[in-house]
């Protein structure tokens, strides 16, 4: 059974669910969703996901999603930020944006998807084919199913977040940007050392569409030197 009852300091009110067939977790979780304005806003303006919006906060500040880029999007399912890219690179058009999930995804226009897990050893070929050369932006949103144990949720997304990583240093032409999904409670020295050898600039940001509750934070690295910046 769903209840309403007025939120403090203002005039909306608040969804509060109640079921005997419902965990504490799945309440809180149907709840966060019901209550949230960005996903209300994503179903007003049909966006995919709420997601969406984070993707645009970053953009309207680091302006990396140019007319005519080529852009990859892993783990792009349901399509909330390939929807973004689609739009602001002018494709099919002019850019062009690929996708990659494990997942099924409804057809983006502009967007070519590839319903492949990105670990796949035949994933990375597949995905410079269909982009059809050097890539200007890499985004990855990838997540792995959480476990809610901290250190192994950590671990299970960094794995990814250097994969993607490898991915783009392989795809990305000179002033390219990669931007990834990390977890809160840093990112590997290592995989931040490497990124500062290769990007001009790397730096964690946090939209304020991610919500505050949330130990995501989003790895940007701008200004890609070049595949051969790292030798050895």
């Amino acid at each position: 059974m769903t209840v309403r009852g007025k939120s403090g300091g203002g005039s909306r009110e608040k969804v509060r669910v109640r079921s005997r067939n419902r965990s504490q977790s799945s309440r809180q979780w149907l709840e966060r969703q019901l209550n949230d304005p960005y996903v209300a806003r994503a179903k007003r303006e049909g966006m995919r996901s709420r997601a969406a919006y984070k993707l645009m906060e970053i953009d309207d500040k680091a302006r990396f999603l140019k007319k005519n880029a080529r852009v990859v999007d892993l783990g792009a399912a349901p399509g909330g930020w390939s929807q973004i890219a689609a739009k602001r690179v002018g494709a099919p058009e002019s850019g062009r944006v690929v996708a990659i999930d494990v997942l099924p995804m409804e057809k983006v226009r502009g967007v070519d998807f590839l319903q492949l897990d990105f670990l796949d050893h035949a994933a990375p070929e597949q995905l410079k084919t269909m982009i059809g050369g050097p890539a200007n932006v890499v985004l990855s949103d990838m997540a792995a199913n959480a476990t809610g144990h901290a250190r192994t949720d950590h671990l299970k997304i960094m794995a990814l977040v250097e994969s993607a990583a490898a991915f783009a240093r392989e795809v990305l032409a000179p002033g390219g940007t990669f931007l990834a999904k990390v977890l809160q409670g840093g990112t590997e020295a290592a995989l931040l050392a490497a990124l500062k050898r290769d990007y001009q600039s790397v730096k964690h940001v946090k939209p304020s569409s991610s919500r505050a509750d949330s130990a995501e934070l989003y790895l940007l690295a701008t200004g890609f030197r070049g595949a051969g910046s790292v030798k050895g």
